[in-house]
């Protein structure tokens, strides 16, 4: 064969080669994942976040047959490690996995986030936990009402803890103070046990906790759980009724989700999604998930986008409207 044919035939059978991977969607790329996959936490190591996080990652990796690893990003308040997953490139290869702050309430306490929590690319709702009402024992009040009649008659002197201003269980108390007009005094702790300590030990008259951690408690009798903030009664604790049969409109759950950088393809998104939902699907994970007192969300990425901005609206009301502030 003369040269130039041998030219002309390799020319053709490159023009060829590039009008079909030109129409093959995906040929010139690998299938995702093709590489190591991080998961970025804001918080440190041994919380429920990391615990889920683990968890996730692990039946992730058998999913897909890379690598998925879990990177701690501690410090300013969450800060530190949402703003590195808001920053890196949104292929799929850096995903966050939080508890609510950083794509909800954060951006209503704080001026100057160095990341937009609206932003976020959402992927996926992954579990939740009930929050607790749990009272002092021997606080002159068996359920809502009663505490709420309490607090009225008097005013300024009912007492709630928390983890600090803007925490789940801060706002939780606000929002119980806004719809039922009632004035309480907020006590900030350095973390949720010594705020429940301070119920066990009468200090204070009530917090609100996680029902992971404040109904071993209940049962042995160093508190009472009156009442649980999720919408339905909670498996754990189904003696206690939920607030909102008493104050509608009341809701305060502990979750946590995924998401990724902004800009991230919609269809990647979805194949996330996709494979996340399978997991917590699957009997050996939700017998894990069932020992840390955690319940599924299984939905789409549009089901985590409507609920951040539910989130958002509800609390963000609490802060407006009680003047919530951060020191």
């Amino acid at each position: 064969m003369r040269p130039t044919v041998r030219r002309w035939l390799s020319n053709v059978l490159l023009a060829a080669l590039f009008v079909v991977l030109s129409v093959v969607p995906g040929a010139t790329q690998d299938a995702y994942p093709s590489r190591l996959v991080k998961i970025v936490l804001p918080n440190a190591a041994g919380s429920t976040t990391d615990i889920l996080a683990r968890l996730i990652a692990d039946q992730l990796s058998r999913k897909w047959g890379k690598p998925v690893i879990v990177e701690n990003v501690p410090g300013g308040g969450m800060s530190i490690g949402s703003t590195q997953v808001f920053r890196a490139a949104p292929d799929g290869y850096t995903l966050f996995l939080c508890p609510p702050s950083p794509l909800t309430i954060m951006k209503l306490l704080y001026r100057d986030l160095p990341f937009e929590p609206s932003q976020f690319t959402p992927i996926a709702l992954l579990v939740r936990v009930p929050n607790a009402l749990a009272v002092r024992k021997d606080l002159p009040a068996a359920n809502v009402k009663e505490l709420i009649d309490y607090a009225k008659a008097n005013p300024g002197k009912v007492t709630f803890g928390s983890q600090g201003a803007g925490s789940t269980s801060h706002l939780s108390a606000n929002l119980i103070d806004l719809l039922a007009g009632t004035e309480m005094v907020h006590v900030p702790y350095r973390g949720a046990v010594p705020a429940l300590n301070a119920v066990m030990a009468g200090q204070i008259d009530f917090f609100f906790d996680t029902v992971t951690t404040s109904v071993p408690q209940h049962r042995a009798g160093n508190v009472r759980i009156i009442a649980v903030g999720s919408t339905e009664r909670s498996e754990m604790v189904p003696e206690a009724p939920p607030v909102a049969e008493t104050l509608p409109g009341f809701r305060s759950v502990t979750w946590f989700a995924m998401a990724g950088p902004p800009g991230m393809p919609a269809e990647l998104a979805k194949k996330i999604n996709q494979d996340i939902n399978e997991s917590l699907a699957r009997p050996e994970t939700k017998e894990r998930l069932q020992k840390l007192s955690l319940e599924p969300m299984p939905g789409t990425p549009a089901d985590a986008a409507k609920f951040f901005v539910e989130e958002t609206e509800l609390w963000g009301r609490v802060i407006r409207e009680k003047h919530i502030t951060v020191q």
